[in-house]
């Protein structure tokens, strides 16, 4: 069964608004409706992978998280890292931010773009951007750390070295100072300090150990278990540390499914048949199709794929309000002309083109209860 994203009152898009407003930030609203009454220092830990179903699944292995009572909250669509921080960081819903998705086709360009690394596929490091795809241009919408600093909010960013200034923190989360962690102790560290600024105060923060865990062993692994219960002491810890006008908010980006059916892309013949680019991921494919070829994709992959995935139009998505209930030009651009959202424990993989992805054990992507639901946990001090 698929969801649909919550937008406007209990999504992600929603998370940081409704911080700033407790925050005194003008022309915000607490959507959500979360208990940050008084609270003026504020850390926002975002767990990737970690859907609110696999966290009420195991108590034992997180009874720090679990003793707090969770908001029910949902990811955007497709429920995938780039589109979720973005919605975060942007407080908007991926139809209006433009990041739709993990990989995507930017009109004009012959090569798909990953938005995690912010780079055409094929390209290097010190490659150029080409003007369109510069992050600022992208995504040129006013973050919402840029709207908390110009109204006298102190926001701070603390996460690995990788993210100061990457493109997707360009394009979603400017705005924030970066402060580098190095190690989950050197995190739990640089929250604290910040949060000893004066006045108000919000420390955005992102922990993706367990996010990788479940994609290499599986969200069912013993090893994914161990993972949780660091997280949860990482959350223990960072709550000891929050002062008492403080609070700490605890959300994920989406959760996760344990594959068991793969199809193969690659090995099908009437898949590939009039398909220019394949983008998206193993569990929510962009189809985008050959001039004049969209019908005839459209029945071939109804036929190959059967129950075990919904297959809709972009205009069919659009209408459905995965996006958000208005989508820009430029966002509708990037969307495939069809997609293909899977159920159950179904993965559409590429041995060939995406020979690592498609050995993964877990995926996200879809609109399913298990990978669109995240916790939203509000922590207040005992001292």
């Amino acid at each position: 069964m698929l969801l649909q994203p919550r937008y406007g009152s209990a999504s992600l898009a929603d998370v940081v608004p409704s911080i700033l407003a407790h925050l005194g930030v003008p022309g915000t609203t607490d959507r959500i409706g979360f208990e940050l009454e008084g609270a003026r220092r504020i850390c926002l830990l975002v767990v990737d992978g970690l859907g609110a179903e696999q966290l009420a699944a195991h108590p034992d292995d997180a009874p720090f998280l679990t003793s707090h009572t969770s908001n029910s909250i949902t990811a955007g669509f497709p429920s995938t890292t780039a589109t979720s921080l973005s919605s975060l960081g942007t407080g908007l819903p991926p139809g209006e931010h433009g990041i739709v998705g993990y990989l995507v086709s930017p009109p004009g360009h012959k090569r798909l773009m990953n938005s995690l690394k912010w780079a055409l596929q094929g390209s290097s490091s010190s490659d150029e951007l080409p003007p369109d795809l510069v992050p600022e241009t992208f995504q040129p919408t006013r973050t919402s750390f840029e709207h908390g600093v110009a109204s006298g909010v102190g926001i701070f960013h603390v996460g690995p070295a990788l993210q100061n200034g990457s493109g997707l923190t360009r394009a979603s989360l400017r705005g924030a100072s970066f402060r580098t962690s190095i190690t989950a102790g050197d995190l739990v560290g640089n929250v604290a300090d910040v949060l000893s600024s004066p006045g108000p105060t919000l420390a955005y923060t992102y922990f993706g150990d367990l996010d990788l865990v479940g994609h290499v062993r599986g969200p069912s692994s013993d090893a994914w278990r161990a993972e949780l219960r660091q997280v949860d002491r990482l959350a223990q810890s960072l709550a000891e540390t929050v002062p008492t006008d403080g609070a700490l908010v605890v959300v994920s980006d989406h959760g996760m499914v344990e594959i068991g059916d793969r199809v193969d892309y690659d090995a099908s013949p009437a898949l590939r048949a009039g398909v220019g680019q394949l983008g998206g991921e193993a569990r929510m494919r962009y189809v985008y199709t050959r001039k004049g070829a969209t019908s005839d994709v459209y029945d071939a992959w109804k036929a190959e794929l059967g129950r075990s995935f919904t297959v809709v139009t972009k205009d069919e998505a659009v209408d459905n309000g995965w996006f958000g209930p208005a989508v820009s030009q430029a966002a509708y651009g990037r969307i495939g002309d069809l997609l293909a959202l899977a159920h159950d424990r179904s993965a559409l993989v590429r041995t060939d083109a995406e020979s690592i992805a498609a050995r993964l054990r877990g995926h996200h992507g879809s609109l399913t209860s298990a990978e669109l639901l995240v916790p939203a946990l509000i922590v207040r001090p005992c001292h």
